[in-house]
């Protein structure tokens, strides 16, 4: 490939063709003038716009342009080129490396971002006003102007009209000030608010700007500027409030079948979550060890039933080999649950380590949207609330549309005449109970992408589930809904104000007041079984 590079680089750097705009002088410039004198000579070949410097510039920032007295010459692998004709060259033996200070590499990079603010395409436009966005200066005004003026997308065209504001707030035109200080109004981006109070600031007994008209200019452009970080930080609490009560509603929802409609103190709950999630673990392993991998971002899809499938399995042995004898007796299921999730805590330690393993989010749960300068919204977090949505969803056609929910019901309304009427009312109780440990290992599948797996993985959901459960009333999954979403977003909110250990407190005094007021829950049982 190096011969064809050469030829292309020597292509680009011929003048006859018309196709290289730098002159001679320029040329010499940029790679035997001081910093100054290359800086302004890149800065102004930039500014044209000719895309026929980015050679040239690219040779700079590589390391591959020499000099020997007047002459430049470009060193690519084994081929050697004159860099003002572009032809083929011998390398004097006195030929020295163009060094390039920090602050002329930064002016590199800078100037061959900036010649794709002139590309056809409005995404590499875009990338290249971001790349540029952290790092301007004045220099950089005539190519921004440029730009600006050349720019057809709206949104591009703001972009560039804050970046020429974030310049011009330093000139020494007051006007120009002004008029830097009311297009900044308009950002939401966390950078112009600290230009802006650089710009406020007291230096000694003045100010940083000395002009007290351009000051409150500036002060009303923070107030603005402030105002839109604040909306970017409350919707991010929102969402992170509404992706905690997503989790908070798959980990609950087996919690309101087994306990809300089976009455069924399971304290082995979060192991069934923390199985799911292994379970999710093991299939990944697998896919990266056995399969293509190209196939491994498809894991998560064979692992949604991989975790519903060990977790109900291990919920129809627990339920058929200890639960089915302790049903009517709280205090012996409780003690009973708590034990097996001690069990299964020390069968996982044994079979994986006491450590916390990783699971690798596939590519395309990988990033978010930027939503705000100030918010983006993780793929994988959206994608945790749809899952619960679909969860939900399932769980309720399932309950209300189909046999097996409809014999569910029925034995837990009223026991003998379910049995009366020809019901199997142990095989009932073994399938809700599966199911409900099921739930609770697409839970354990839906937290594996947020965070480590370990031993302890369920523990740190128990208490918040059963506290769902019981705000959103026994039994009822829509309260089970408005409770897990609820008490998700004050959660976020009172972790914002207060921390998060005293945040729990609060919300543990709210639900115990709660309670005490409405022991039924946001959604009370009616007819027969609210009197069962």
């Amino acid at each position: 490939m190096r011969p064809l590079t050469a030829a292309l680089l020597a292509l680009c750097l011929m003048t006859a063709g018309g196709a290289w705009a730098l002159t001679p002088e320029q040329i010499k410039v940029l790679a035997t003038g001081d910093n100054d004198e290359r800086i302004d000579a890149l800065t102004a070949a930039a500014a044209a716009g000719d895309a026929a410097l980015q050679p040239y510039a690219q040779a700079l920032l590589d390391d591959e342009v020499k000099t020997a007295g007047e002459r430049v010459f470009i060193v690519r692998g084994g081929t050697v080129l004159d860099a003002v004709t572009g032809a083929p060259a011998m390398l004097p033996d006195d030929a020295e490396d163009v060094i390039n200070s920090n602050r002329m590499r930064r002016a590199l990079q800078g100037a061959l971002a900036a010649l794709k603010l002139f590309s056809p395409e409005a995404g590499v436009r875009a990338r290249a006003i971001e790349e540029l966005r952290g790092d301007i200066d004045e220099t950089m005004l005539p190519l921004i102007e440029k730009a600006y003026a050349a720019e057809t997308d709206v949104s591009l065209k703001e972009l560039l009209e804050r970046m020429r504001a974030t310049i011009l707030i330093a000139s020494d035109d007051k006007d120009k000030r002004l008029e830097a200080a009311n297009a900044l109004a308009g950002s939401g981006q966390p950078a112009v608010k600290a230009l802006l109070l650089e710009r406020l600031a007291k230096q000694g007994d003045s100010h940083a700007e000395p002009d007290a008209e351009v000051r409150a200019a500036l002060q009303s452009a923070l107030r603005s500027v402030e105002s839109r970080l604040a909306w970017g930080e409350r919707l991010g609490v929102v969402f992170s409030g509404v992706s905690l009560g997503s989790i908070l509603l798959l980990v609950a929802l087996g919690l309101a079948i087994t306990y809300g409609l089976m009455g069924v103190i399971n304290m082995a709950h979060g192991e069934l979550m923390m199985i799911g999630a292994y379970a999710t673990y093991v299939v990944q392993n697998l896919f990266r060890t056995y399969l293509p991998a190209g196939l491994f971002d498809a894991y998560i899809v064979a692992a949604v039933p991989a975790a519903f499938a060990a977790s109900f399995l291990v919920g129809a042995v627990l339920e058929r080999s200890v639960i089915r004898w302790l049903y009517g007796r709280p205090l012996e299921t409780l003690l009973a649950t708590w034990g097996i999730s001690l069990v299964l805590m020390q069968g996982v330690r044994t079979l994986f380590g006491a450590q916390n393993v990783q699971v690798e989010n596939p590519s395309w749960l990988s990033g978010g949207v930027d939503v705000m300068s100030n918010l983006t919204l993780p793929y994988n977090r959206i994608a945790i609330i749809v899952f619960a949505g679909a969860v939900l969803l399932a769980v309720a056609l399932l309950i209300a549309r189909t046999r097996v929910g409809l014999f569910v019901r029925g034995v837990t309304q009223n026991r003998p005449m379910a049995a009366c009427m020809g019901v199997d009312t142990a095989r009932v109780d073994t399938y809700a109970f599966s199911l409900g440990a099921g739930i609770a290992g697409l839970a354990g599948c839906a937290l594996s992408q947020v965070g480590n797996v370990g031993p302890d993985l369920g523990q740190n959901y128990i208490v918040d589930a059963f506290l769902v459960v019981v705000t959103g009333g026994v039994g009822q999954l829509a309260g089970t809904v408005y409770a897990a979403l609820g008490l998700g977003v004050i959660n976020k909110f009172l972790e914002g104000w207060q921390g998060a250990v005293l945040a729990k407190i609060m919300v543990l005094l709210f639900i115990v007041a709660f309670i005490q007021k409405r022991p039924q829950g946001l959604f009370a049982m009616k007819g027969r079984s609210a009197e069962a």
